[in-house]
């Protein structure tokens, strides 16, 4: 390094309008109203003088050098940066938020394993009709009515053909059965007639109600039967 050119910029607020005078201690860069900026080379103290209408006007710039006395204007030794060490803190938190996920389907894999299926229960629809009926004995009002609603939902269940939409017309030309006959009419009866079921005896039809099964749907050893015949 050869030398050191020291630069100084400097704005001076006069109260007045100035004009100010020309000096090779300081070179001026620009005037604004009161305002006057100027430049400066040297390290001591400059004045700055000048005129404006209220007379002629001097202003002393103490500059102080920050240089030491025979300063041999070497640079300072470079220090190597200090590392600053990883932050512990994200680090800390995903391991904590990956044991919880270990924790959480650990326990999802051991409650599973634990888990045990239940049991179906599997209904036999002439089991639940014979238990339905069975219960019309308990009944002393519109008996007759839960009677016929109950075979036509057994008949429902397991003949495709006797849905529970049809009527009771449409139900009787595909079923020629008394029994049936009589207990269908006699809840149609007992729910739309103002005067009620016919006269009859309601425990011979519980009887005959609880004969529909046998032939309402195939039996397993007739089943069984046209399995053997159809293998032959």
């Amino acid at each position: 390094m050869t030398g050191l050119l020291l630069v100084l910029v400097i704005t001076i607020e006069f109260a007045a309008p100035t004009v100010v005078d020309p000096s090779p201690d300081y070179e001026v860069v620009s005037r604004a109203g009161n305002s006057v900026v100027i430049r400066t080379f040297v390290p001591h103290t400059i004045t700055v003088t000048g005129h404006s209408a209220e007379g002629p006007v001097s202003v002393v710039i103490p500059i102080y050098p920050v240089l030491k006395p025979d300063d041999k204007l070497e640079p300072a030794p470079l220090k190597l940066p200090v590392p600053e060490p990883w932050p512990r803190l994200p680090f800390v938190a995903i391991g904590i938020a990956a044991l919880a996920a270990i924790a959480a389907w650990t326990a999802v894999v051991i409650q599973a394993k634990r888990r045990v299926a239940k049991p179906r229960i599997v209904i036999v629809p002439a089991d639940a009709f014979r238990a339905r009926v069975m219960e019309l004995r308990k009944r002393d009002r519109m008996h007759w009515a839960y009677l016929a609603d109950a075979v036509r939902a057994y008949l429902a269940a397991v003949r495709g053909d006797l849905g529970a939409e049809l009527t009771t017309s449409e139900l009787l030309v595909r079923i020629e059965d008394v029994s049936v006959a009589e207990i269908l009419r006699q809840g149609d009866l007992e729910k739309f007639s103002p005067w009620g079921a016919s006269p009859a005896n309601f425990d011979d039809a519980l009887e005959q109600a609880l004969a529909i099964p046998s032939w309402a749907e195939p039996q397993p050893l007739a089943v069984e039967e046209a399995v053997d015949e159809a293998a032959a």
